[in-house]
């Protein structure tokens, strides 16, 4: 069988997270590895929280790209086979570099925190939202945030299911927006509880910085293709793979293309690797047919293990 790994991103970070995985040495490891790297406890952050420390964009893309990390290289640990692709859903697009050789850890999680507090400096807080929309076409939702707008920033900005888009700009215009959206039929507009407009052209301060940082940094060809989230290729020089990591901060999440270009290219089975089950609970409606299972605890990884064993 043909198997992909995605990574998770923001929203699926909960304290004690990592006890699902049991006592694994390479766990901790890998946690030991990120935390000196970065010069503060990750491992103490993930067991004990509190939440809102959590919750914090400068912890949370840290946390979530070394949980990746930590359960890709438990997969290996046990013996897993290598995915024919990955992908990550926006910060887990770091994970999937790192699990495909483009760039250690060490240097990811301090790239990471960068991008973290530009994001948070780039737009006053107060001043930015985002919104998931649920229940209604894409193209009805970039019209609506067309007219919302009124001199303002408001944007579609993560696809992550034909039913599921979240919008981001100026926290009037996304108001405006997701009142219009209820008002022509969507079945729900909901306020997401994010420090930043994320992926909305509000962020090009952080994608600047963003750039300049990458660019003092050595990246690798990919030993396993990576399915990138602002263009959906698989890029294979360092060049090109800076450029879209750039891109992306200020760019759509196109998970929604990312699911059918894997299916497309005969993917049957895509496993969602860390905390949560975000993605492996939208990959069948994003393209029908594709499996989804998420390794979200030592139960989940033995039963992938099983899957594509058989």
């Amino acid at each position: 069988m043909k198997f992909a790994f995605v990574f998770p991103g923001q929203g699926s970070q909960s304290v004690g997270m990592m006890h699902a995985y049991g006592d694994a040495a390479v766990v901790r490891s890998t946690f030991d590895e990120a935390s000196a790297a970065l010069g503060r406890d990750l491992w103490q952050l993930a067991a004990e929280g509190p939440a809102e420390a959590l919750s914090q964009t400068v912890n949370t893309q840290p946390l979530m790209l070394t949980a990746g990390v930590a359960v890709w290289r438990l997969w290996q640990e046990r013996g897993g086979p290598m995915p024919a692709m990955v992908a990550g859903h926006s910060l887990g697009e770091y994970s999937a570099l790192v699990a495909a050789g483009v760039v250690d850890l060490k240097d990811a999680v301090p790239l990471v925190e960068l991008r973290a507090r530009a994001m948070q400096e780039a737009v006053p807080a107060g001043e930015g939202a985002m919104a998931a929309i649920l229940g209604m076409d894409v193209e009805t939702i970039k019209a609506v945030c067309v007219d919302a707008a009124q001199g303002q920033v408001v944007q579609a900005v993560n696809f992550n299911a034909p039913e599921q888009t979240v919008i981001a700009g100026h926290a009037a215009a996304v108001q405006r927006a997701a009142d219009a959206c209820k008002a022509q039929g969507a079945k729900r507009a909901v306020l997401l509880p994010v420090s930043a407009p994320f992926h909305c052209s509000l962020m090009q301060p952080a994608a600047d910085k963003l750039e300049q940082r990458l660019a003092a940094l050595d990246l690798r060809g990919p030993i396993i293709p990576v399915l990138n989230n602002v263009d959906v290729v698989m890029e294979h020089e360092s060049a090109r793979i800076k450029d879209a990591l750039v891109r992306q901060a200020a760019a759509p999440v196109r998970w929604v293309e990312i699911m059918r270009a894997m299916q497309a290219a005969g993917i049957s089975h895509v496993f969602e690797c860390g905390p949560g089950k975000v993605l492996s609970g939208v990959t069948r409606r994003c393209a029908d047919g594709l499996a989804g299972a998420a390794i979200n605890d030592l139960a989940g990884l033995e039963a992938a293990l099983i899957t594509v064993r058989d």
